[in-house]
Parts: C-alpha cells; structure tokens; sequence
C-alpha cells in the first residue's frame, strides 16, 4: 500500500498493506499487528542552491517497489512504528514498555531491529570478495604439451569424475577432497602439491568468460588469479581469451557487441515512455533480466491473465498463512502488478519541474521489484537461486514446469504452449521403423550457417578482419550472416543421424535416422533459435546471425502423418542393460552428453540420463529425461548409485521418498526407460529383491502381472512423481492438447546481447494495440525499429480458421 504503510501480524510475522490486513484479520482471527510507516524526507537543490526538505509518505520498499533508489543521497527517512488492536483499530504508539506485556515489547523489538530479509538476500547471495593470490604473477607454467579437452575429464590418479582440479602450472587433473566444495574426492589435488609445491589449481566446469574457481593450496584459501586467461590458454582453454584486453574486452569483440546492444536495445532512437495498465517495468534485481522478459512475454497471453490476475482475489482469499511459499499467489501478486496499471503512472508535473531543477532530462521509470517472486521461483534451483545472468529459454521451461505442478482452477493455462511431437526412427539396415510421440513446449529451430545469402561479403570481411588483426589497425564494420528463415525451416525438417542407435530387429546397434514432426498444433507457438553452441576449443559460440522471421507462419505442412502404407515397425524389444560390478566404473558417453545439452537440458541432467541408460546413445537418454524433467532433483549433479544397497538404504542415499520396503529409485526409473509402467518395475524389484537383471527377468516372465493395489505404492508413485496432477490429470487420455490449424501471427519475441547465455543481457520486444513495445526492465517505451531479424525466442499466436 502506497499510502498506508505496512502491518506486521506478530503471530505469524507476515506483512500486509491496508487493502490486505482486513481479509487476514478475518481469515485467521489474529489481532495484534505492527504498523509500520516510512516517511521520506527529500533534498531538492533551492533557488539558492540550497537543500529545500521535502516531506511526503513513502511505500515501504519491500517488493512491489518503485524503481527510485531509496538508499541514496538525496533520501533521508522517518520512521513511524504504532500497535494496533483489531477490530477496533486501537493504537499504542511505540516505544511503549508500561502498558504492553513484556512478550509483545519483545516481538516488536525483533521487528524493529531485524534486517529485511530482501536486504539481507542480497549481500548473502555473492561470494566473499576474493583476495588475488600472491603466485598468480609469477606463476610458472612447465611446457609439457599438454592440452586439456572440453569434457570427458577424470582424475589421473583414481578416475573420478566429479569435483576435478586443473593445476596450472604443470595441467595435472585430480580431484579435491570434501572441504574444496562439498561435493568429495580423494584429495589427489593437495597429495600433488605436496609432492611438486605447484600452488594453483582451477576447478573444471567453472570456468565461464567471467572467471574461474581458483584455489591456493599454499595460502589454503579460494584466490583470484588475474592473469587466468592467460595461464588457461597455456593448456589449450581459449574460453577466457573472449574478454582479455586492458579494459577487460577484446579489441575484436567491441564493434560486434555493441552494434548488436544497440540494435537490440534501440540506442540512439528517442523512444517515448509508456504508462499505464500492461506497460509496467519490472528492476533488474542483478542479472535478472532473463527473468523479467520471460514474465513481460507470458503476462501478456490471455490465458495466463485470466487464470492469475482473474483470479485474483479467489487466489488471495484461499491463499496459505504464509502466501511467500505459495506459487499461486506470488503469480497473481506479480501479474497485478505488471497489469494494473498502479505502477505504471506518468509523471506529475510537479515532478517534471524537479527534474529541470535538478537538470535531469530523462523519464523517471516507475516499476515493480519481484524480490519475492524470485526468492520463491528460484528456491532450491542450483542455477536460478544465484545471481548470475541465466538462458531465458531454460527459465521459460522451469516456469511451466511450475505451472504445472500448481493448478489454478480448472484450466492450466500451460495448455497453450504444449503439443505433441512425432518422432519417427528407421534402421537403415533393416528399413523398419519405428514411430514415438512426446510433449514439448518449445519448438527449437536449427541455424544452418551453410545457407547464409551472403557467403561472399562474409569471406570478405573475414579476411579483412584477419589483416587488420595483424596490421593491428582498426576493424572492418561488422558482416553479420543472413539465414533465410526457410533454411531454418528446411533444417528443422530434414532427418537427423542417430548416434550409437540400437536396432530392436538386429539387436545390435546399427545406423539409425530420425525425423520429427507435429502431432499437434499449440494454441501459442514458441519457437526458440539455436544460436549456441560449444566449440572443441572451449569456446562458447554465439552465432551472430540476422533471420527473416515472418510475421505469418504457416507450419501445417509440418502436420505428423503416422505409420504409412508399406513401412513395418521395429520389433518392441528392450535393449540389453549393461550393470557395472562397480557403478563408478562406467564411463559416461560425453558425445551423448553434449548432444543433449546443446537441445538445451541442464547438463548435470544429461550426464544422468546418459548413465542411467548404460550409455546407449543419445536416443535412450532422451527418453529418460523426458520421463524425469518434472523430478525436483532432475538438474542436481549426478550421485553414483550403488547397486549392491538393500531398499531402504538404496532410496535413501538418492533422497527417494522414504517409504520402506520400497526399491530403489535409480533401478526403477532403469526398468522405466526401456518403456515399462512404473507399477511394473517396482513389482518386479520387489518380487526379486531388488535385483536387476532378475527383475527384467521377472517381467518378461510375467507378461499380465496382477494389479497391486497397495496403498503405500500409490502414495510412493503421487510422491515421486514431482508433477502428480499432471499424471492424475492425464491418466489413459495422455495429455491435454489444444490442437488446431498451423497458421500463426508473431506477437512478440526475446532478444539476447552478449556472447553466451550465461552473460550479457535480455529484452523484450511485444506487440501491444497495434504498436510494438519494448521492455528493457524498467524502462518501458514505444518501439521504433524492433529488431525481429535478432531474436532469440519467438512467441507466435494462432490465427483462427
């Protein structure tokens, strides 16, 4: 509440506005609330130059704040603390210690002196700063030709896998021990540098074009090395040579990325500020952006409208005690705020004359801050918990994800977006096939860089870019790739090969291709273009291309056909499943890894699915990530399972539900990925003890097993499955498709900036009555030139028949 300030239950130590602390009083019958007012006195320059206070009521800045910056200079505050007795409204101003009892004296003072917990996040959330380590400058590096790869690391002394360090001075990679990062080891690292005093190492899979974990085993601490660029590129890692100059960017790199930051972002084009109901900004809380484009795209979908902001005061009224941990609720609270209107207000003039006195031209942004939407979407998300800039594409997926799991109402506005795929795989030996539909929410468009139009002027500049290199004179304009979005199209369509393919009617692997097309039409279409990828030189590319998205689309020509006359389906035949003595002693495929990971899955997943498969190719693997993307550990590292475990011990040390006498979870989803029902698999385990190849022999023995209807099984299978409405809303009828025609009209897409999707910035351009907008976090304004040729996600509505 703008006006009143803040009431703090001091039961249950949540805060309400005015509008908000009846419907609690009611709902819960509690009665003593904090109210809590902040007012701002603000020094504005006077005819004298002098400081003129000026004194008006201030919000509490707590999440739904505006975009001034409350702690600086030009700010001081008052505040004005009262106990209020409902339903009277009886006040006791505070400080007051004779006429309170001495328990609510203390639940006050708590509050008064407590740290807000959005102040507190954000300190909390960086690392400590580092020192740079005193070996970093004159760190010597032995030529011993070695060259790192980038991936299918191990440890030279015991073949771990995880928790591995690069020493820098002689390329030795050995794993740490427990206290590097919590994540175990041998300790062959620190054996090393006793043995050679080499005092720096470098842990793999954290070196980004920002940086890298540094550790100093002689100064026994996390270090910064500034000079790490250089040292990695001793071993062949190029990664960090992106940003390497005395201003921290390549010289090479300036005119690319900045052309591109001013396109994307309209630099330079006076753009005019809009205000009003849909055209609110949101902060950029420190890297945040990914975030804030993704919600400005799906708070302006109708469907989503209706089911949060519908729905509004149903969700609020039905909320939980504590609604900070409730998904419904922080939806509809965000989309309120982007959609009406209250955070979104020009100007005063009173306000516009400050701004000539004090000589600032531009327009003040008003906006929302979505500190808790963040704090709870993120909550317990290795990745989008931090504050490191994040792949939107990947935020987006999350997002439904948790839709899904949180139904509001009786329509999941989820709908929109999913659809079927089609997957049709033929043995080249056999020529049998063999047809398989899964649900997608994103349709992913290859970028065939051999189809560019302007092959000619792109050799041209490359040379040019070359000599200027080596004359070391200034850098020809930019020739950025043209693609004709039907090559993409054309790319999308084509059979793909199908690496390490099991064919069911050898049983044997053979060559295998693939083709993918639509089971069904969504009612909303995204389409994603796969501008990165990994280089074997580590380097993570971004290809800096122009496509000619249209603003039309037909697709209907993509429309899945099913099993044609003629063709003869591969036998269903599960393929051999190879079980290690030791389960650490299976090599995991990194080519299978990586293909799955550049189709944009969270590679700690990839590797899992990969080892839960027994490295059976990219297609298997697959299979196993669709049917576990909705686990809540689905993104957590991989922990090496060990077979030879009873049950209960088994489950627990994968944190599986702990229910006893129940299999272990890593056998059942084995058992699920060759194409079994879930019910089939534990009983199997169960009947055998938990043995596996037993277990497969069970079910190939008992090819119509008897229904178990054990209650603690079907409480084991709704808590495993971390999407149960999903499976209950499903159940036979498979899942809720709003299929339709293929004909669509492009109403907004998401620009990326920067060279990887872990650095960089977002925008958002959507068109809004007739015009395009662009959202560039707070600042909200009508666009001149949207760069539609830029794009990274595409969101397209159907045109009806």
């Amino acid at each position: 509440d703008s006006e009143g300030g803040l009431y703090v239950c001091l039961n249950t130590f949540l805060g309400f506005g005015r509008e908000h602390i009846e419907r609690h009083y009611r709902k819960t019958g509690q009665c003593v609330y904090l109210h809590l007012k902040r007012h701002v006195i603000e020094k504005v320059p006077g005819a004298s130059g002098g400081a003129l206070p000026k004194r008006r009521n201030a919000k509490l800045f707590l999440d739904l704040e505006i975009s001034s910056d409350v702690n600086s200079d030009d700010f001081e505050y008052e505040d004005e603390a009262k106990l209020v007795i409902f339903p009277d409204h009886y006040e006791i101003s505070l400080p007051n210690i004779e006429e309170l009892p001495a328990l609510v004296t203390i639940a006050c003072d708590a509050l008064l002196s407590a740290k807000s917990p959005y102040r507190k996040q954000e300190p909390d959330s960086w690392e400590e700063e580092l020192q740079a380590s005193k070996h970093a400058k004159t760190l010597v590096q032995l030529d011993n030709g070695v060259r790192i790869p980038p991936s299918g690391w191990k440890c030279s002394q015991c073949d771990l896998r995880e928790n591995l360090w690069l020493n820098l001075t002689d390329g030795s990679v050995l794993c740490g021990k427990w206290f590097f990062d919590g994540s175990g080891g041998n300790g062959h690292a620190m054996e090393h540098y006793k043995e050679t005093g080499y005092p720096l190492a470098v842990k793999l899979g954290t070196i980004t074009p920002d940086g890298a974990d540094v550790y100093s085993f002689d100064e026994e601490e996390p270090v910064l090395d500034p000079h790490i660029a250089k040292h990695l590129a001793h071993f062949g890692i190029d990664m960090l040579q992106m940003q390497v100059t005395e201003n921290g960017l390549r010289d090479n790199d300036i005119k690319p990325r900045v052309s591109e930051w001013e396109v994307i972002q309209e630099a330079g084009v006076k753009l005019k500020p809009m205000y009003g109901p849909g055209y609110t900004g949101m902060k950029n809380l420190g890297n945040s952006c990914y975030l804030n484009a993704v919600m400005q795209a799906i708070f302006s979908i109708p469907e989503f409208q209706r089911a949060y902001v519908g729905n509004l005061p149903r969700i609020f009224d039905y909320s939980p005690l504590d609604p900070t941990q409730d998904f419904n609720t922080q939806m509809a609270k965000l989309g309120h705020g982007l959609l009406s209107g209250q955070y979104s207000k020009p100007p005063m003039k009173s306000e516009l004359i400050e701004q000539v006195m004090k000589e600032e031209h531009k327009p003040q942004h008003n906006g929302i801050s979505p500190r808790m939407f963040k704090a709870f979407i993120s909550k317990g998300h290795p990745e989008f918990s931090s504050n490191r800039q994040q792949d939107a594409q990947e935020f987006f997926l999350h997002l439904i994800n948790l839709v899904e799991r949180n139904p509001v109402g009786s329509e999941n506005p989820s709908d929109v977006f999913r659809f079927l795929v089609e997957e049709r795989t033929q043995c080249c030996q056999s020529r049998k096939v063999r047809y398989t539909e899964r649900v997608d929410y994103i349709m992913q468009l290859p970028v065939p860089m051999e189809a560019a139009t302007n092959k000619d002027e792109l050799i041209a500049y490359e040379l040019k870019r070359r000599e200027a290199e080596a004359a070391r004179r200034p850098l020809p304009e930019l020739v950025r790739a043209k693609i004709p979005f039907t090559a993409c199209l054309q790319a999308f369509s084509e059979p793909s090969n199908v690496e390490d393919f099991w064919s069911s009617a050898l049983q044997a692997k053979s060559a295998g291709v693939k083709t993918s097309r639509f089971a069904s039409f969504p009612e909303y279409l995204v389409v994603q273009i796969k501008k990165f990828t990994f280089g074997l030189d580590w380097i993570p590319k971004k290809l800096d291309v122009s496509i000619d998205m249209p603003d039309f689309l037909d697709i209907s020509h993509l429309r899945a056909r099913g099993l044609q006359p003629g063709e003869e389906e591969l036998p269903d035949i599960a393929p051999p499943i190879v079980i290690p003595d030791d389960p650490k002693a299976l090599d995991i495929d990194e080519s299978s890894v990586m293909q799955l990971a550049e189709m944009g899955f969270p590679l700690e997943a990839c590797r899992k699915a990969v080892y839960y498969t027994g490295n059976l190719g990219a297609e298997v693997a697959f299979n196993w990530i669709i049917a576990h993307m909705e686990e809540p550990d689905f993104a957590e590292p991989l922990v090496m399972p060990a077979f030879g475990e009873v049950a209960s011990s088994g489950a627990a040390a994968l944190g599986a539900v702990g229910l006893d006498n129940q299999p272990p979870e890593e056998m059942v989803a084995i058992i699920i990925s060759m194409g079994f029902q879930r019910n089939l698999a534990i009983q199997a385990l169960k009947a055998t003890n938990n043995n596996l190849e037993r277990a497969l022999e069970w079910i190939f023995s008992h090819p119509d097993p008897e229904e178990e209807n054990d209650p603690a099984l079907d409480t084991m299978d709704m808590e495993n499955n971390a999407n149960a409405n999903i499976l209950a809303e499903t159940g036979s009828e498979g899942p809720r498709i709003k299929d339709g025609p293929g004909r669509y009209e492009l109403f907004g897409f998401i620009s990326h900036m920067g060279t990887s999707t872990m650095s960089g910035h977002y925008v958002c351009h959507l068109r809004k009555e007739g015009r395009w907008v662009i959202y560039n976090d707070l600042r909200v304004c009508a666009s001149e030139r949207p760069p539609k040729d830029l794009g990274y996600i595409y969101f397209y509505h159907r045109i009806p028949s």
